[in-house]
């Protein structure tokens, strides 16, 4: 099955860009459908960004801040986009420590993925933080969080009220259950 997909490919015939953020840019692809017709994709960029499971004495480091598109507060693990040209993991220990005062004795690779690969090519890099030391965090200057070490039992209950309803922290949650079971990651 996997050989015969490239006939569905989806060619790009024009590109207009629409908006240019500090963040992402939007942009309207016209493309070729494999039939021959033609569509519009709406597609937005984003640089990718970088995020951290961080357990100390079996909790799990977590921020709750403010999230304006869904007007409401939200439980997440430490993350923050990647700088142009940055290596994640550079950008995974940057954002552990801004914003939680802690850094990594050392990083592994835990997973990645695609936030929303129907609209936007943004790519989340998973990172395990060991080896952990305290020390001071420094948040961006609009950036406005508390800072806290929950339970396995918090981030289940966080899940089912939504309070943790990220793709990110749920994978977090879930590799730290498989921890739990196994000794392993």
């Amino acid at each position: 099955m996997l050989e015969k997909t490239e006939q569905y490919r989806e060619v790009t015939v024009k590109t207009e860009p629409i908006f240019e953020g500090k963040i992402i840019s939007l942009q309207v692809d016209t493309i070729q459908l494999p039939n021959g017709g033609t569509a519009t994709r709406e597609i937005v960029r984003h640089p990718g960004a970088a995020a951290v499971l961080a357990l100390i004495d079996d909790k799990m480091l977590v921020v709750e801040q403010y999230r304006k598109p869904m007007e409401k507060f939200q439980i997440e693990i430490p993350a923050g986009k990647l700088d142009a040209g940055e290596d994640p993991m550079v950008a995974a220990a940057r954002e552990l420590e801004e914003e939680t005062g802690y850094r990594a004795g050392k990083l592994r690779p835990l997973s990645a993925f695609y936030t929303s690969p129907g609209f936007a090519d943004e790519k989340l890099f998973v990172y395990i933080a060991e080896d952990l030391v305290k020390g001071e965090s420094a948040p961006d200057e609009d950036e406005f969080l508390a800072v806290e070490a929950i339970t396995f039992e918090q981030a289940q209950q966080y899940i089912k009220e939504e309070r943790i309803s990220d793709a990110k922290t749920i994978l977090a949650v879930y590799a730290w259950h498989i921890y739990r079971l196994t000794g392993e990651i």
